[in-house]
C-alpha cells in the first residue's frame, strides 16, 4: 500500500536534539528510522525499502563472483571464540544460558563459518569456496552515535573465501575487489578503496571502502595514485611530516573524513589453524585452508548516500537506492476533477509496475511538497487544478530541484509511461 493516507511515514519538522550527522537528522525527519535505545534502531517501511535496495545490489554482485548464500546464527557457543583468542574482545557481547553454558552474540562470523568448513571440507576437490550471508551483528559499542552509522545492532553482508594456498586467496580477494567496486559504483557513492590495518581480524593485509563525507569518523590520506587509512599512511616510511601536514614523495597529502562502508581482509590461516579447517592435497598431505573475510554494511551505504547527496531541503536519493521512483502529489480535495485525474494517474503508474508513492492526504500543497523534498524520491509528479487547465503533469527532478519537461495529462497511457521512463533513465 503506497497511498500516504495509509502509509507509515512519520515525518518530522525538527531533528532529534542529539543529532549531529546529516544522515541522522534527515533519516529521522523523513520517517525512515526510529530509535528504541542507545545504538538500537528500527527501520520503518520507507527506510527498509532503501536498506533492501542496497542488499539487492550487494547480493547480485556476490552471486556474480560465485558466492553461495547461507545463514549462520547470531547466538553462538563461546568455545570457538576462545580457540581463536577473540573471546576477550571488549565489544563482544557475552552471556550464559540457563544451564550455565557460555555463549556470545556474534559481531562477525569467522568462527562460525570456519567451524562448519572444518567439518565439511576434506579434500582439495572441495575448494575453492565463497560463502556469504546477510545477518544481524551485535556489538557492545561504547559510544553509539550518528543514527545508523555507529550502532550496537546492525545487518552486515559478510563473505568468506576458502582456498588451497595464498595464490588462491589472492584470486578470491581480487574477485571481491571487483564486486565491491561495482557495488559502490552502482549505489552512486563517491568512494575510495584504501589500504588499512588488519586490526582485531588479523591476517596478511586489508583494504577499506571509504565514502567521503564530513560525518565520517575515519580519516583518509590521499595523493595522486595513493589512498590509505591515516593510521596506515603514518606508518609508511615515504610519508613525512611537513609543518602541520604530511607529504608523500614530495606530494602534499590531503586528509579527508570518510565513512567506512566495507572492508576486506586476507586472513590466511589465522582462523583455520586454531579451528582445524584443513584439506588433503593430491598426495594425501594435510594443509590448513587459506581464508579471506569481506564485510559491507547496507545501513552505512544508505547513510553515506544521504550524507553525500542531501541538500538544505532534505534527502536526494540516487535512483538505485530510492524507496520509490516517483512521488505523486495530488493537489485537490476528494471528489474534485483534479483528484480524480491524480487517482487515474496513480492507477496507470501502478499497473505498469512503476514504484510510486501517492500523496493523497488532505493537506495543503506546502506540507506535501516539503515532505516530498524531505523524502527525496528522484521524480515528483504533481496533479492539481493547474494541470487540468494546461493538460500537463508538472514534473520535478529531486536532484537540484529542477523542473523537467511536463507530461501530457489524460492522453495515451503508453506515451505517458514512456515519458516517465525516459526521465527516470536520465537521472543519476
Amino acid at each position: 500500500m503506497t497511498r500516504l493516507s495509509e502509509y507509515l511515514l512519520p515525518t518530522e519538522k525538527q531533528p532529534p536534539a542529539d543529532a549531529e550527522a546529516i544522515s541522522h537528522k534527515l533519516m529521522v525527519r523523513a520517517g525512515l528510522i526510529r530509535q528504541m535505545g542507545a545504538g538500537m534502531w528500527s527501520w520503518l517501511p520507507a527506510g527498509w525499502r532503501v536498506h533492501q535496495r542496497a542488499v539487492a545490489i550487494i547480493r547480485e554482485e556476490m552471486d556474480v563472483i560465485g558466492g553461495q548464500e547461507m545463514l549462520m546464527p547470531v547466538l553462538q557457543p563461546a568455545e570457538p571464540w576462545r580457540k581463536t583468542g577473540r573471546l576477550e574482545i571488549d565489544e563482544l557481547f557475552k552471556l550464559t544460558d540457563r544451564k550455565g553454558s557460555e555463549l556470545v552474540l556474534a559481531m562477525t562470523h569467522e568462527e562460525a563459518v570456519t567451524f562448519h568448513v572444518a567439518q565439511l571440507v576434506r579434500s582439495y576437490r572441495d575448494l575453492p569456496l565463497i560463502l556469504y550471508h546477510f545477518q544481524v551483528k551485535e556489538r557492545d559499542e561504547p559510544r553509539p552515535r550518528a543514527g545508523v552509522l555507529r550502532t550496537r545492532e546492525f545487518i552486515m553482508k559478510d563473505s568468506y573465501t576458502f582456498d588451497r594456498d595464498q595464490a588462491g586467496l589472492e584470486e578470491r580477494y581480487e574477485l571481491h575487489v571487483g564486486a565491491y567496486d561495482r557495488i559502490m559504483q552502482r549505489t552512486g557513492l563517491r568512494f575510495y578503496r584504501v589500504e588499512s590495518d588488519v586490526g582485531m581480524m588479523g591476517g596478511l593485509g586489508a583494504h577499506e571502502y571509504m565514502a567521503p563525507c564530513p560525518a565520517g569518523e575515519d580519516q583518509v590520506a590521499l595523493a595522486d595514485g595513493y589512498a590509505a587509512n591515516v593510521e596506515v599512511a603514518l606508518k609508511d616510511p615515504d610519508v613525512q611530516q611537513a609543518g602541520e601536514g604530511y607529504t608523500l614523495r614530495g606530494q602534499e597529502l590531503r586528509i579527508e573524513p570518510a565513512i567506512e562502508v566495507g572492508n576486506i581482509f586476507k586472513l590466511g590461516t589465522r582462523y583455520s589453524e586454531p579451528l582445524g579447517a584443513s584439506y588433503l592435497d593430491e598426495n594425501g598431505a594435510e594443509h590448513a585452508v587459506w581464508m579471506g573475510s569481506y564485510g559491507i554494511g547496507p545501513a552505512r551505504i544508505v547513510a553515506a548516500a544521504v550524507e553525500q547527496f542531501a541538500d538544505e531541503h532534505g534527502i536526494s536519493w540516487p535512483r538505485s537506492l530510492a524507496p520509490f521512483a516517483v512521488h505523486l502529489v495530488a493537489l485537490g480535495k476528494p471528489g474534485t476533477p483534479e483528484r480524480a485525474a491524480a487517482d487515474e494517474l496513480y492507477a496507470t503508474l501502478r499497473e505498469a509496475g512503476v514504484e510510486v508513492l501517492y500523496d493523497d492526504r488532505d493537506l495543503g500543497p506546502g506540507e506535501k511538497f516539503a515532505d516530498a523534498e524531505l523524502l527525496g524520491c528522484p521524480l515528483r509528479l504533481t496533479v492539481g487544478r493547474r494541470s487540468l487547465q494546461s493538460g500537463e503533469i508538472e514534473v520535478q527532478r529531486r536532484r537540484g530541484r529542477e523542473d523537467a519537461p511536463a507530461i501530457a495529462l489524460g492522453g495515451d497511457p503508453n506515451a505517458l509511461l514512456a515519458a516517465v521512463d525516459e526521465l527516470w533513465q536520465s537521472l543519476p
